[in-house]
């Protein structure tokens, strides 16, 4: 659940007085401690109405209203954007919030409507429309959606955690000189596949081509059965060192505000004959599995 958290504005912060450096730094230690719990998505300071407007729309007809406004009780001061459990859970965090004010002060406390508030009005085709414009937003640019067929891959496995990762590079070194030599391999598209998530304690990846079922591979190599199902499909526009970034923040970023559910299958890196290995540019799509 989101909920968004409103500090109320006060005479002071309309006045545009400054936080102390205890109230900064008792801020700041409490936003780690929100970060660290995974409770917070966003979180920003206002300046005082003075410095804002307001539109009045009235039909057709717009009007343009300059700050300050005088209901100062009624103003916000700022803002967090949260993901927790329940409103419980929010009442708790805030509960433990250092006072925003060094005088009486009122944080509010409000529930973000989600794709299941909706029912059926809101269409598969609508929650995709609206999970596209959130990618955009991150700056992940628009995703596609599409069935993806059945597909056996073989390559070389190895079990990470998050910390060890970065060494999945080595295992692309070591695999690429099978490419094109797999016996039964279809195709010369390449794909990292990430399956066997075991929360808290890692993932295997797989470094691999697509082969023909019953292919007799060596045995050193493994393989994963990806099973036919909806997807959706961000391009990588950066060079491909930098794929993990993507990768996260599709998964810390847009999947707990896309509205869709993800499956809990294999999600998979795909290189296409596009890419250039010598540049390390193009032609990389990272392929999430989504939930009927």
């Amino acid at each position: 659940m989101k909920f968004m958290i409103l500090i109320k504005a006060t005479t002071d912060s309309e006045a545009g007085v400054m936080p102390s450096e205890q109230l900064l730094t008792e801020m700041g230690k409490f936003n780690e401690e929100l970060v660290k719990a995974g409770v917070m998505l966003a979180g920003e300071g206002l300046h005082p109405s003075s410095k804002g407007a307001r539109v009045k729309f009235s039909g057709g007809k717009r009007t343009v209203i300059d700050g300050p406004f005088a209901e100062t009780k009624e103003l916000i001061a700022g803002f967090w954007l949260w993901q927790v459990k329940s409103k419980e859970e929010a009442i708790e965090w805030v509960k433990r919030c250092p006072n925003p004010h060094n005088e009486e002060t009122e944080v509010e406390i409000r529930q973000l409507f989600e794709a299941e508030d909706f029912g059926a009005e809101f269409t598969p085709e609508l929650r995709r429309q609206e999970a596209g414009i959130r990618a955009q937003a991150l700056g992940l640019g628009a995703p596609r959606f599409e069935h993806g067929r059945e597909m056996i891959v073989a390559g070389l496995n190895e079990s990470y955690t998050f910390e060890t990762r970065v060494k999945i590079p080595v295992q692309w070194e070591r695999f690429v000189p099978h490419i094109g030599k797999v016996p039964g391999q279809m195709g010369n598209i390449a794909y990292g596949i990430c399956w066997n998530n075991r929360p808290g304690q890692g993932f295997d990846y797989l470094s691999g081509v697509e082969v023909k079922d019953g292919a007799k591979l060596p045995g050193e190599l493994l393989t994963v059965r990806l099973p036919a199902r909806e997807y959706a499909i961000f391009t990588h526009r950066d060079h491909v060192s930098a794929i993990g970034n993507t990768i996260d923040k599709i998964w810390n970023n847009w999947r707990p505000q896309s509205g869709l559910k993800v499956a809990d299958a294999p999600s998979f890196e795909r290189y296409t004959e596009e890419f250039n290995s010598q540049t390390g540019m193009g032609g990389m799509e990272i392929w999430i599995p989504l939930a009927e």
